[in-house]
């Protein structure tokens, strides 16, 4: 596995904190939007689009890139976040996110943003969508990979399920599903709501590869991708777990703020939390 020197981790985590900072600000600036599972996918954003990804900011449809396709569209503040930071389009226009005649809309949209692979709304279309591109690459003996984001909730639509079926019976090894497992839903938690344990066996069921990892740890995390591309003729699927909210002390772990308008200073809060561990981590990298 290629090392990831502690240089690159610590720059990493900073760019996981820019991003969340952004999805804060957007979220407040439009006055609706979702929290929760952007600021718990942040660190695996950052991983995937400035280092673990194939990509070309400045040419978007590049024949080459690896695809990254988000199923559980409503968390794309942070993919803005990480599109706009790696160079995508500028990082002012995050700031019209949710607004009428936006390229940023709360869902993405594929024909209006280059770079958003698909146009993702409802749940649980994205592992489809996504088999669907990697077996296209089979076909085309293409060297891509193809990364889909989904939720743990979305894991109660039957689509997601029947793509499974066929990413395991096709052993689309170029397929990684990374899924956020937050353990919460817009009503509650995942196992109150529709139990979902054991995942890792019923994916392992399905003839997939499964691997564990702290989805907030950026070290972690490159341990799985890395140990994702070594495995042959199996899909592959990440289980990533993660704290939703994270970053903001009073959003941790609690399946309200997978959607909620911010009260009166509350955005505020959230924003100087963030930048006070920003400043502890460039202390410790200073010090290293």
């Amino acid at each position: 596995m290629p090392h990831l020197h502690e240089k690159k981790i610590k720059e990493l985590e900073l760019t996981a904190n820019t991003l969340r900072q952004h999805v804060i600000t957007m979220v407040a600036e439009a006055k609706s939007g979702h929290q929760g599972g952007p600021l718990g996918m942040a660190d695996i954003f950052t991983y995937l689009y400035f280092h673990g990804m194939n990509h070309m900011p400045k040419k978007p449809d590049w024949s080459e890139r690896d695809r990254l396709i988000l199923s559980n569209g409503h968390i794309c503040p942070i993919r803005y976040a990480a599109m706009a930071e790696s160079g995508y389009f500028p990082v002012k226009e995050l700031k019209t996110f949710r607004k009428l005649g936006s390229r940023l809309q709360g869902h993405p949209e594929r024909t209006r943003l280059p770079g958003s692979e698909t146009t993702s709304g409802p749940l649980g279309e994205g592992l489809a969508q996504s088999a669907g591109m990697a077996y296209a690459g089979k076909m085309d003996s293409k060297k891509w990979r193809v990364f889909c984001l989904t939720s743990d909730g979305e894991h109660e639509a039957g689509l997601h399920w029947e793509a499974m079926l066929f990413a395991g019976k096709n052993r689309l090894d170029n397929l990684i599903c990374i899924v956020d497992r937050n353990n919460i839903q817009i009503d509650g938690t995942t196992e109150d709501i529709m139990p979902l344990e054991p995942l890792r066996q019923k994916y392992e069921s399905f003839n997939w590869h499964v691997i564990e990892c702290n989805g907030n740890d950026i070290q972690d995390i490159h341990r799985a991708v890395e140990d994702a591309k070594k495995i042959h003729q199996k899909p592959i699927c990440i289980l990533a777990h993660t704290i939703p909210g994270r970053g903001v002390s009073y959003m941790e772990n609690n399946y309200r703020w997978h959607s909620q308008p911010f009260a009166p200073g509350e955005a505020e809060q959230a924003i100087a939390e963030l930048k006070a561990h920003a400043k502890r981590l460039r202390a410790d990298h200073a010090r290293s």
